[in-house]
């Protein structure tokens, strides 16, 4: 069962109204050798480059030691000797929270300074234990407890809990409220990033847009592993299609099939037909098919230029989030929820035969484009840490 396990993790950060860069960083060591994951929030004094350069040091040392096993005493005493004490205010250059996660069985939390973590447990805010120790001069709160599939941690730094002071709110946005703001907003399969983006709205809300701090939220979510497989044209020996077919249903999870002779083909392989739907959701992405025994079909490049569109938009957002294909029923839409929310591990087995209907002269989409297309599709991916395998035939 724990082998099913998926560290899912998305974070947004806004920068403090009129800086170019963020005092937050956000550090993530994907699961290791060993088994373990790592993500740390690391919040830099002030804001700006000085406060950007120190969060970016704290999350990377802390990061690095905290995946090589070390005790987190030495990795404490480590950033204190590193970084510089302000001398005016006499607190550290740097505050952080480590989530680590031992072999898919327990959570260790390390919290210095920033927000406690968030833990939702079934929808619901889960009290864990925490301890209080001194390390190094600076009291540090620590946790250790075994995970429960489903559960979302939601790190936060200090701008999320400041935010509407003096604005909208009197004394900001309190831990009690982000509890309840974030149980009131759960859903079961949202993404980690979906409830990171659902949370940081609602600060640049309350900042009304204007935010008065660097204000960072990172969300980690164990769930459970679900493959997602993608077919798009044809193999480009005719003599193949069997076989990639064979190989293509028996991968479990879902099965997406793009393009009109490779949903042809999979409906002859699977002894059915193909059957479309002339209903244009979106004027600017062709109408999706139906092929009994596949989850999805769509048609080829056009709607695969799409959703590659999304994917880099969504993969390269630490800021603003952009999720309107969330919820609709196009093609293109429809492809990215299932790659993007739905799975962790995605399989793309791309034919490469030439389409005869794209040797016209007039419409020149060549194999290029659509391998082109797919090289970026699995770019944006890898980057949103899915597991991701290309396959050409």
């Amino acid at each position: 069962m724990m082998d099913r396990l998926f560290m899912e993790n998305g974070y947004i950060s806004l920068n403090k109204m009129g800086e170019e860069l963020c005092g937050d960083r956000v550090e993530v060591k994907p699961v290791n050798a060993n088994g373990d994951f790592t993500m740390v929030l690391a919040d830099g004094l002030g804001s700006g480059v000085k406060a950007n350069i120190l969060s970016t040091l704290t999350s990377k040392i802390i990061a690095t030691m905290m995946d090589s096993d070390m005790p987190i005493e030495e990795c404490v005493t480590t950033i204190a000797q590193t970084l510089p004490v302000c001398s005016v205010r006499q607190v550290a250059y740097a505050t952080f929270t480590i989530i680590k996660v031992y072999r898919n069985k327990d959570v260790h939390l390390i919290q210095y300074d920033n927000p406690d973590v968030i833990c939702l447990r079934d929808g619901k805010n889960f009290d864990y234990p925490k301890e209080e120790k001194v390390i190094a001069g600076k009291k540090i709160y620590e946790s250790l407890f075994k995970i429960k599939l489903g559960d979302l941690f939601i790190a936060m730094s200090d701008g999320v809990i400041h935010a509407g002071v003096g604005q909208s709110l009197n004394f900001g946005w309190e831990r009690p409220n982000v509890i309840e703001y974030a149980e009131s907003r759960y859903q079961p399969d949202m993404s980690a990033k979906a409830m990171a983006s659902v949370l940081s709205d609602a600060c640049n809300d309350l900042y009304m847009g204007k935010p008065g701090d660097d204000t960072t939220v990172a969300v980690l979510r164990i769930r459970e592993r679900q493959l997602v497989n993608l077919m798009i044209g044809p193999p480009v020996d005719k003599a193949d299609d069997e076989k990639v077919m064979e190989l293509f249903f028996s991968k479990e999870g879902k099965h997406i099939v793009c393009g009109g002779t490779t949903s042809t083909m999979v409906a002859r392989y699977l002894g059915t037909t193909v059957k479309t739907k002339i209903d244009y959701l979106d004027p600017s992405i062709p109408p999706i098919g139906y092929i009994d025994g596949v989850d999805l079909c769509t048609e080829g490049v056009l709607t695969m230029g799409r959703v590659v569109e999304i994917a880099k938009a969504y993969a390269s957002a630490t800021t603003d989030v952009s999720t309107e294909w969330i919820g609709k029923r196009d093609g293109a839409s429809l492809i990215s929820q299932m790659l993007f929310e739905d799975a962790t591990d995605v399989n793309l087995f791309v034919g490469r035969a030439m389409n005869p209907a794209h040797q016209n002269p007039n419409m020149p989409i060549d194999l290029s484009i659509k391998l082109r297309l797919i090289e970026d599709l699995a770019k944006y991916l890898e980057q949103m840490g899915k597991h991701v395998k290309v396959s050409f035939y």
